[in-house]
């Protein structure tokens, strides 16, 4: 079912400093989560990372088929890369989806950057009227097909459409909730904001979610990433950081 982070804040931090080096990390949470509510048991079919450099409208990614464990050149890589803005995304595949980089989050275009930790429940019937709103070229070029790669071709779909960030999220994650209930549709959003800010969305659907405020930001995670002061995010919920201090958490 996944493990995914998110992270923005007022100066950079090191990809280690979340990813990496905490007691319970993404690293960590890749071969021994906590809480995968009957998800399986280890994130070990690909990871990935995608991050803003330094300069304005940059993002860059960095994604593998195989355990984050066994890539020591990423493990050096998270020490000496450091960004206000990030996410990053362990996989557990879903029976009968591929395992591929193109399938491993998180995707990007742009300086967008999405994940998605869950499975959309009858997949790819499910989703079959949803799709229908992507052109033939849409469809043709996503990147895996899988279920996580058409929710970001539909939340991409609204963001070109003008809608915002938040806006964009809650509707793919209702309106595929209505189409295959019972789906786990944990979705995490980096994007940028009017003045170019990074604005980071996350959603709550039967599946864990926390968050944390500190000096270095706000950092959202599907577990926590060590014994601090974290707060879980409720079920159905819809959580927003919009100036990296400011969190707001909504019904969807």
């Amino acid at each position: 079912m996944c493990r995914h982070l998110g992270h923005v804040g007022p100066r950079p931090v090191t990809l280690a400093s979340r990813v990496t080096e905490p007691p319970h990390s993404l690293l960590v949470q890749s071969y021994a989560p906590a809480d995968m509510r009957g998800g399986g048991t280890v994130n070990a079919d690909g990871f990935g990372v995608g991050w803003y450099g330094a300069g304005p409208g940059t993002a860059h990614s960095y994604r593998q088929p195989v355990p984050m464990w066994t890539d020591a050149s990423f493990l050096d890589l998270a020490t000496a890369v450091s960004s206000t803005a990030f996410v990053a995304a362990a996989r557990s595949a879903t029976v009968g989806m591929p395992v591929s980089t193109g399938a491993c989050a998180p995707f990007r275009d742009g300086t967008r950057v999405f994940s998605h930790n869950g499975v959309v429940r009858g997949w790819p019937g499910s989703l079959r009227d949803l799709a229908a709103e992507l052109d033939p070229e849409t469809l043709m070029t996503l990147e895996a097909p899988t279920d996580s790669a058409v929710l970001w071709a539909l939340v991409r779909r609204r963001l070109d459409a003008g809608k915002d960030p938040a806006d964009a999220v809650a509707d793919v994650v209702t309106r595929t909730l209505a189409a295959a209930p019972g789906s786990r549709l944990n979705l995490l959003l980096l994007t940028t904001g009017p003045a170019g800010e990074p604005v980071l969305v996350a959603t709550a659907v039967d599946h864990a979610l926390s968050w944390r405020s500190d000096a270095d930001g706000v950092t959202v995670a599907s577990e926590p990433l060590d014994a601090g002061d974290w707060t879980p995010v409720d079920d159905l919920r819809l959580l927003v950081v919009r100036d990296t201090a400011t969190v707001e958490v909504t019904a969807l």
